[in-house]
């Protein structure tokens, strides 16, 4: 094939799952709604079902389902009719995908999901078939015609089956007020979930590891503590405890420009006394925002009664993935 042909190939496959995907606004209806129902109002789980390629968008179904606030798993319908279906209980919803709304598998599971009481939602190409007649609810996927050339290889159907099945869950999602923050509960060990969940307070130096000098220090021996404590930085603490300012690398610079004499000049007379602070509890994506707006290295973690609760730093904040 030549180069033309291969792409004009392309170009009608996308055109047409386009056209496809957008055929089904005008089905977003009554079923639509009383399937969101059935699954808002269910006690269970919902148990996502399909054979081939429905059963592959049907996994796709659930994960996302399950990721957004549904709980919700696949079950392979052969297996179903070999125990499996125990799986399945009367507190559940079951929402089986099907082009063709006749795939054996499914069907023969109907009378035993009928039996357990079990509501259905159909997820079909055909609603007239038995499958679409049968369920609570049917989401209406029926297409055109495939992208195939062939017109035999599931292409456009399962485009459609897969965008209902988002549009399911994003109504879903809204519906139980899904936040961001749930979200990254589910994604624990992803960057998403890193920048929602972990917090400055988990990241932060506390104790012992926070550089400090009081306000009589000399330049030199504030220099000494940022050696040692090897932030890049000192706080600077007042009579009553408290810090009143911080000493950078940027201090320093000031310092040498000015000719000052590191051994006599106190620290305090050249400390930063407005310097920026973050509350301990705020996010540690915040603290990365934070420091990258003020082209800083550190930043004071403040306790709720204003207090100096930890220093955190932008090494901090790459070291635990945050940025």
């Amino acid at each position: 094939m030549s180069s033309e042909a291969l792409i004009k190939t392309a170009r009608n496959t996308i055109a047409l799952e386009r056209d496809a995907v957008s055929e089904l606004l005008s089905r977003i209806g009554n079923d639509f709604t009383k399937a969101c129902t059935l699954i808002l109002a269910s006690k269970g789980r919902v148990v996502v079902m399909g054979m081939g390629k429905s059963g592959h968008i049907g996994n796709k179904i659930a994960a996302t389902l399950a990721s957004t606030g549904t709980p919700a798993y696949f079950v392979h319908p052969a297996e179903a009719s070999h125990g499996d279906i125990g799986m399945v209980t009367r507190d559940d919803v079951v929402l089986a995908l099907s082009n063709s709304g006749t795939t054996p598998e499914l069907l023969a599971l109907l009378p035993i999901l009928k039996r357990k009481g079990v509501a259905l939602i159909a997820l079909s190409g055909n609603p007239d078939s038995e499958l679409a007649r049968t369920a609570d609810a049917n989401l209406d996927a029926s297409v055109a015609k495939e992208a195939c050339p062939l017109g035999l290889a599931p292409t456009t159907s399962t485009t459609a089956a897969l965008v209902l099945g988002d549009a399911l869950a994003m109504a879903l999602l809204e519906a139980r007020g899904f936040t961001a923050e749930d979200f990254a509960f589910s994604h624990p060990g992803g960057n998403l979930g890193r920048r929602l969940l972990l917090k400055v307070e988990d990241v932060m130096h506390t104790g012992a590891g926070i550089p400090s000098v009081t306000k009589g220090t000399t330049i030199a021996k504030a220099l000494m503590e940022i050696t040692t404590k090897n932030l890049g930085m000192t706080t600077i603490t007042g009579d009553d405890g408290n810090i009143c300012g911080v000493f950078t690398d940027g201090d320093l610079r000031r310092v040498l420009d000015k000719g000052l004499d590191i051994h006599t000049t106190t620290v305090a007379s050249v400390m930063t006394g407005r310097f920026k602070s973050i509350p301990r509890h705020a996010l540690a994506s915040e603290a990365a925002r934070l420091m990258q707006d003020n082209a800083i290295y550190s930043l004071a973690a403040m306790a709720e009664d204003g207090k100096l609760a930890g220093i955190v730093t932008m090494h901090d904040l790459l070291r635990a993935n945050v940025v």
